[in-house]
């Protein structure tokens, strides 16, 4: 174990390894990096969930993946479907994209009927919904965030990554503010730094999503990335 850096942040972090042609070896990898520094979970693609459990077996480290990540424009049957698939593979918390483009078209029911029938698919299993906050309205995030609670979600999200937008005290505030006590906030989106990291926890962030949890235990930054 390492004796440097921000250690205590760890139990924080949902490592992140999700991108194209992530290959077994990065798979134990990042296993290893799990158990060595405590993180969280491991947040991997939904094809590498059966490993990640067995490689996380006997330790208390939660493997998460994502659905309809990054784009949310499956259809409903498709997000069931998935979502159904991911959580027989053994998942134990689900990241959900989100259909904006219902809710900027004015189909905020269709919007909430979506995420209803999707997080009731999950069988009872943590679902976090990416809500998208950069790319809405001040009156579409609150739209949004009401139907994520009213749909089951145990968590939501400022974003699904940092392609969306950064992470920030403001928009995790807001959050916070926004939905009940029994309803959580996780951080996402180009979470870089331990300072970052610790302006985000204190404004309410109960976990943080991030490809670059080594650093941040490490006490180092990279430069920003799409997770």
């Amino acid at each position: 174990m390492s004796d440097s850096g921000s250690r205590d942040l760890a139990r924080f972090i949902q490592h992140t390894l999700i991108a194209p042609g992530v290959d077994r070896a990065q798979i134990d990898k990042h296993a290893a990096e799990c158990v060595e520094f405590g993180f969280d979970a491991a947040m991997v693609g939904a094809a590498w969930v059966p490993e990640m459990r067995k490689l996380l077996a006997g330790t208390d480290i939660k493997v998460a993946t994502a659905v309809d990540f990054p784009y949310g424009c499956m259809t409903t049957t498709g997000r069931v479907a998935e979502m159904r698939s991911v959580v027989d593979a053994g998942a134990q918390e689900v990241d959900l994209g989100v259909q904006i483009g219902w809710l900027r078209s004015g189909e905020a029911q269709r919007f909430t009927d979506d995420l209803g029938q999707v997080i009731a698919a999950a069988g009872g299993v943590p679902v976090k919904v990416m809500l998208e906050l950069p790319l809405l309205t001040p009156a579409e995030r609150t739209l949004a965030t009401d139907a994520a609670v009213q749909a089951g979600a145990k968590f939501v999200k400022n974003a699904s990554s940092g392609a969306v937008g950064v992470a920030t005290p403001e928009d995790v505030g807001w959050l916070r503010a926004h939905v009940p006590p029994s309803v959580a906030v996780k951080a996402s989106g180009g979470i870089t730094s331990e300072a970052q990291a610790r302006a985000l926890l204190a404004a309410g962030a109960a976990l943080l999503g991030t490809s670059a949890g080594l650093k941040i235990v490490r006490g180092g930054e990279l430069p920003a990335t799409s997770y």
